[in-house]
This record gives C-alpha cells, structure tokens and sequence, in this order.
C-alpha cells in the first residue's frame, strides 16, 4: 500500500499553471515543478502521471478559476445591455495591469503558439476555449443590441484573442486592440 498524499492538489495544480502559463510547457522543467510546488517527483507522478498530466490539470483549473470566472456576466439568463463592453474593459485593464494574472496573455494561447499546441487534445482544448468565448461574446452583442450579434461576437474574438497573444511581447498594443473594438462598440 502506497503512502496517502501529503499536497493539496489544487494548490499543486495552480502552482504549476503559473509557470507554465508564464513560461510555456516546454520550457519547464519538472526539476522547476518539484521546486515550484514544493512537491517531488515520484510523488507528483503518481499524482498526474506525467508532466503532461500536470499540464492537463493545469489547463483545466486555468479554464474553471481564470477564464469561466471572467465570463460568468456575459453568460447568466440576463445579459446586461453594457456586459460586452464591460467584459472588454475589464480585460484591457488586467492586460495592462503588469501585476494582474493577464500579463502573460493567455495559457490556451500559449500553447496553441507553441510546440505542444501541435498535440490533438491541447489543440482541442484551444477550440473549445474559442468555442465558449465567443459564444460568451455572442450573448453580450445579442445584449448590447448589435444588429449582427453573430458577426459582433467573431470581431470581438479575434480581438480578444490578438489582445491576449500580444499580451505577452507589448501590453499597450493588446490594449489597443481592444480599445478599437470598445469603439466601434
């Protein structure tokens, strides 16, 4: 019989999305992972299975505790009039905000951009992350009153996910993006 686990799991988990989201699967190594997380690497291995594993985990609470929260206004049975704007707003101020969660861009994108993005799951978490997105944004330009709430919400996914690439190397211009589409809003 194996020993019990000594580690919150999800403190693990929101230590190693850090660094990944930060600095990319690839180029964490699971030495940084045991130092990041405090825990070792048998144990994290029968925890996750492998480093993919604890990416995996990684990407799922990035989408339940970052990106679902930051949603929820433009989700509900009651859309406000101003949540499309609102949501834009919020975002453009967390990319600019260097000390905000933003200021790496996006995990999802991220990797999509990166070797791993290559990998059929990770691929398909990216699409589905799209998916949601923009029907979260569809729903706010269906609120706002856009004539065209279905075209509104895929300009407003391309900007948000330009915004959230550009995050990474010049937050001014991902602002930017954003501040055009809030515009013509």
């Amino acid at each position: 019989m194996g020993r019990a686990q000594t580690f919150d799991t999800g403190t693990v988990v929101r230590s190693a999305r850090a660094l990944f989201w930060d600095r990319g699967y690839e180029d964490v190594s699971v030495p940084e992972l045991e130092a990041a997380t405090g825990v070792g690497r048998s144990s994290l291995y029968h925890a996750f299975g492998s480093k993919r594993g604890l990416f995996d985990a990684a990407v799922d609470s990035y989408l339940t505790e970052v990106v679902r929260p930051r949603l929820r206004s433009l989700q509900g049975p009651d859309v406000a009039p101003t949540a499309l704007v609102d949501h834009l707003r919020t975002l453009r101020d967390g990319l600019l905000d260097g000390r905000a969660a933003l200021h790496p861009g996006c995990l999802l994108l991220n990797a999509a951009t990166a070797p791993v993005g290559r990998d059929e799951a990770v691929a398909g978490a990216v699409l589905a992350y799209r998916a949601e997105l923009h029907a979260a944004l569809r729903r706010g330009a269906h609120a706002h009153g856009a004539p065209d709430p279905d075209g509104t919400a895929t300009l407003c996914t391309a900007a948000v996910v330009c915004a959230l690439v550009l995050a990474r190397v010049d937050p001014q211009q991902a602002a930017q993006t954003l501040d055009a589409v809030i515009a013509v809003l």
